[in-house]
């Protein structure tokens, strides 16, 4: 999902999945391949909102997005792209995209790039014999939209390449695609998330053996201080404040998706939402979720408008995999340069059952918690982020396993 429209939620492809072999996968584990590490750069646009109608939302809200190279092509073209677990293709304007939002970024061009070709968008394979493919693809945000061709050539992410699809966009809306300052995406979802089999770039690196292990981890910054940065083939223990624990990808969405199974204020269950799933999702930079709970949390969580109790705001807590994980105040609330303005950052989106009640974990979860996506086992891990300026004893704070807790208390 694109950091500037947490809507595409709603239109987003949600095709049923092929359910790969774990056995198979997880065989693979101690295979040889490659690591790399991508560094990624840190883009914070203040926008203005208008009062909402409930008057939740109003004043400035500060919108992140963290990008970083690739290469398409050979020889390669580099272009920009937010590493998103969101969506399931890579995109990136062609050279005959002619709209204004194509215009102010990097266009592949496939006149440079000999072993390029098209092929068809709903991933079905075809012979040089055949006609070739004249697939078009329409891709619906929130506030805009792309069409565009199915191609395929050389794929690279440092110096770990694979021949892969990706869709070269014709089309690009003005809004909000000239505002960004990357190129485009390359979607890190699970399989039902992207157009086939050919178009999954950690699907196919996995099923080849490319990485050391079967999956990518994210480590966000919180200050300009620090390097961010997405890992394919590995995880980085110096990124890394608390042990690591694993959640099973709860359903097929194409979402990296787990239950939540209740929300805290300072570690005590408030029954608001047992029901509900979380995407944590690398390219937004809000924390969503549904209306109702949203609406219930802004009063429980009482944050002033001045800003006056913002020092004495609780700790707020979402308990997945049997521990409770916290966000700061400075997480959770949208704070104005000088202190003189606050509000609860949490944005209400209503998914109607089945696929909701549904949360969307973004930017400011991930800069206090480092994720691991594992492919072969279908699991999301989470541990705390390792940052220069923390405070080591507020650590043990952020992550608590309520189930030593509860065997302790039972003692």
């Amino acid at each position: 999902m694109l950091a500037w429209s947490i809507t595409f939620i709603l239109t987003a492809h949600l095709a049923t999945a092929h359910e790969a072999d774990v056995a198979h996968h997880a065989a693979h584990e101690a295979r040889s391949g490659s690591s790399v590490s991508v560094a990624l750069e840190k883009r914070v646009v203040a926008m203005q909102l208008s009062t909402s109608t409930d008057g939740m939302r109003s004043g400035v809200v500060h919108k992140t997005a963290f990008f970083g190279k690739m290469t398409i092509g050979s020889p390669g073209q580099s272009f920009s792209v937010v590493f998103d677990t969101g969506s399931g293709n890579l995109l990136v304007p062609a050279e005959d995209c002619n709209s204004e939002a194509c215009k102010v970024h990097s266009r592949f061009l496939q006149a440079k790039s000999p072993n390029a070709k098209d092929v068809y968008c709903d991933g079905t394979p075809y012979t040089e014999k055949q006609d070739a493919p004249h697939d078009e693809v329409t891709i619906t945000f929130g506030t805009g939209e792309i069409w565009g061709r199915c191609m395929q050539d050389t794929i690279c992410v440092g110096n770990i390449c694979d021949r892969g699809s990706f869709i070269a966009a014709t089309y690009e809306s003005r809004n909000p695609f000239k505002s960004f300052a990357f190129d485009g995406v390359l979607g890190l979802g699970l399989l039902s998330m992207s157009q086939g089999d050919d178009f999954n770039f950690m699907h196919r690196l996995s099923g080849k053996g490319s990485l050391r292990h079967p999956r990518f981890s994210v480590f966000l910054s919180d200050s300009d201080a620090e390097q961010s940065e997405v890992t394919f083939g590995d995880i980085k223990q110096e990124h890394l404040a608390s042990s690591l624990f694993y959640v099973d990808v709860a359903r097929d969405s194409g979402y990296w998706e787990v239950q939540i199974e209740d929300i805290t204020i300072d570690n005590h269950p408030l029954e608001l939402c047992t029901d509900c799933f979380v995407a944590v999702d690398t390219g937004t930079s809000e924390l969503a979720g549904p209306s109702f709970v949203v609406e219930e949390l802004a009063k429980k969580l009482n944050v002033l408008v001045d800003c006056s109790n913002f020092n004495e705001l609780p700790k707020l807590g979402f308990v997945i995999g049997g521990h409770i994980l916290n966000l700061e105040p400075n997480d959770y609330v949208d704070k104005e340069e000088h202190d003189s303005r606050c509000d609860v950052s949490l944005m209400p989106l209503d998914v109607p059952p089945p696929k909701g009640p549904l949360f969307v974990f973004g930017i400011p979860f991930l800069q206090k918690f480092y994720t691991v996506y594992d492919e072969a086992n279908k699991q999301v891990g989470f541990g705390v982020a390792k940052h220069a300026h923390q405070d080591p004893s507020l650590l043990s704070t952020l992550l608590v396993d309520i189930r030593t807790r509860n065997s302790t208390a039972g003692l």
